[in-house]
Parts: C-alpha cells; sequence; structure tokens
C-alpha cells in the first residue's frame, strides 16, 4: 500500500507542475492544448504497447507443447492473480531478463528472454514470471501510460516557456512574471518531471515485488532471481532494443554507473532484495 499511496503522490505531483506551467504558458488554455497534443502522442502506444515493444524485441509468441511448465506457471500464476491467463512469449536474447505488457490484463503479455530460461532454477523462474503478472494486476502499463502523458504535457508547456521567454518580452516591467525566472523554471521543469517519472517507475517495481511474492508464496526465490539476474546484467549486454523501454524489464539492461543511476527506472537490487527477505522473515506476503 505505501508503494501504492507514493505512486498517487507522485502523479499529484505532476499534476501540480503542469498547472504551474499551465498558468505560466497561457492559463487553463495552455493546459488543454498541451494535454491534447500528450494524448494524441501517447494513446497510440498505450493501445498498440504490446505489439510494438513484441516487435522491438523480436519475440514470438510460445505455444503450450513448446515449454509446457512455463504455460503452467504462468496459468497457476494468472489464477492466483484472478485474472486471464497472459500470452506467453520468448525473445531471442542471451541476456536474462522479463517483462510484462498489454495494455489490462485481458491483453497482456508475459516475455522472457532465452537467456533468463537458463540460468535460473524453476523456483526462480516462477518468482520471476510473478513479479511480471504482478505488474499486469496491478495495471502498470496504464499508470505509466498516465505518466507519460503527463511528463509530455510538461515538455510542451515548458518548450512555450522557453519560446515565449526569449520571444515575448520583458513581461516583469509591466507586472507579468520575469523572462529569466521562466525560462529557468522551463529548463528545469522537464527534468524534474523525468526524475518523477523514473520514481513512480519505481515503487511499481517494489510494488510487483511485493505482489509477486505473495501470488507465489516463495518471496526468497524473487530474492535470488534478482540477485542472479543482477550479476549477470552487467556481464551479458542486450543486443537489441531501447533504452526508453527498460523501465518494462525486471531488471535493467542497459545498466549503467554515476549520474546514469540517478535516472535509472529501477530501484536498487540490494533494496528489493533486502523486502523481499524481510516479507519472508515477517510472512506479510501470506496476507
Amino acid at each position: 500500500m505505501t508503494s501504492q499511496i507514493k505512486t498517487v503522490l507522485l502523479l499529484g505531483l505532476l499534476s501540480g507542475v503542469i498547472i504551474v506551467l499551465g498558468g505560466l504558458a497561457g492559463g487553463r488554455t495552455g493546459i488543454i492544448i498541451a494535454l491534447i497534443l500528450a494524448l494524441l502522442m501517447n494513446v497510440g502506444s498505450y493501445w498498440f504497447s504490446d505489439s510494438i515493444v513484441l516487435r522491438m524485441y523480436n519475440a514470438r509468441e510460445l505455444r503450450p507443447e513448446e515449454a509446457p511448465y512455463l504455460h503452467t506457471m504462468v496459468e497457476e500464476l494468472a489464477r492466483n492473480a484472478g485474472i486471464p491467463k497472459p500470452r506467453v512469449c520468448i525473445i531471442p536474447e542471451e541476456a536474462p531478463n522479463a517483462f510484462a505488457t498489454g495494455r489490462n490484463p485481458e491483453h497482456a503479455v508475459v516475455a522472457v528472454t532465452e537467456g533468463i530460461m537458463r540460468l535460473l532454477s524453476p523456483e526462480e523462474l516462477r518468482g520471476v514470471l510473478a513479479h511480471e503478472v504482478g505488474h499486469i494486476l496491478n495495471r502498470d502499463i496504464l499508470i505509466q501510460t498516465i505518466a507519460g502523458v503527463m511528463g509530455s504535457v510538461i515538455v510542451s508547456l515548458a518548450n512555450i516557456l522557453q519560446f515565449t521567454a526569449i520571444f515575448g518580452g520583458n513581461r516583469d516591467e509591466e507586472g507579468g512574471s520575469n523572462p529569466v525566472a521562466t525560462f529557468a523554471l522551463a529548463l528545469l521543469a522537464p527534468v524534474a518531471a523525468s526524475l518523477i517519472q523514473m520514481a513512480i517507475s519505481r515503487s511499481r517495481e517494489y510494488l510487483a515485488d511485493e505482489t509477486g511474492a505473495r501470488l507465489c508464496g516463495q518471496p526468497l526465490a524473487l530474492a535470488g532471481a534478482l540477485y542472479q539476474l543482477g550479476r549477470a546484467s552487467g556481464q551479458i549486454p542486450m543486443r537489441h532494443g531501447n533504452p526508453s523501454t527498460a523501465e518494462m524489464f525486471i531488471v535493467n539492461p542497459f545498466f549503467g554507473s554515476g549520474m546514469e543511476r540517478l535516472f535509472s527506472t529501477h530501484p536498487p537490487l540490494e533494496d528489493r532484495i533486502q523486502r523481499l527477505q524481510e516479507l519472508s522473515r515477517t510472512g506479510q506476503y501470506n496476507n
């Protein structure tokens, strides 16, 4: 529940940024125009998110007879979650990873790489699948899309503000806004929006870990999988794809260091593993 509350607060913070920028850029009209543009830009990617990302990673759907145990695991976890069984896809990548996509539980997909099938034990793989089913159950694709729409609105309004601050004259003398302050705000707002979006992504990862632990009943198996994936992710790079999709994977497939970690879409693996170990000690996953 803490992750849910954090998500709501962060979305509220994004809304606050939009209101401030919209007021500076043209009041209610500026907000409405930017919102319409953002919706047009993002609704397509939301509606067709599964086909877009699966094509990007050359994923193909697995028939039940090709991987019966994988289908059995997904079916069991979906039943525990009370959702329809997602489609199951395989990605031709040695980098061990997995993700879930789809606009709702009725159109969901769980995709795993060939590498993760070879690396993890059955219990660890089941924990990973439970994490991905948790994303579907929590409707994280929708949450991320809403955050993406709001982030796009902020970028659009910031661009308008930068233009008006440069070419709109010095309105400060007329009692209006200071163009220098407005320009600075327009530069900083998209950065702040990106950080908020990444914080939302991290909170959804924590929540998917908690949900996955409850669905599979083995938080330590998921913790062990995260440890194994963390060790392998820095050694086996993802050959295809785009860093813009990093938030979809259970661990970041485009690993960085230094300042890049500040903008990471995933929480530190050590924190995630520690939380799962705490869940195992307290038995909270049985609630």
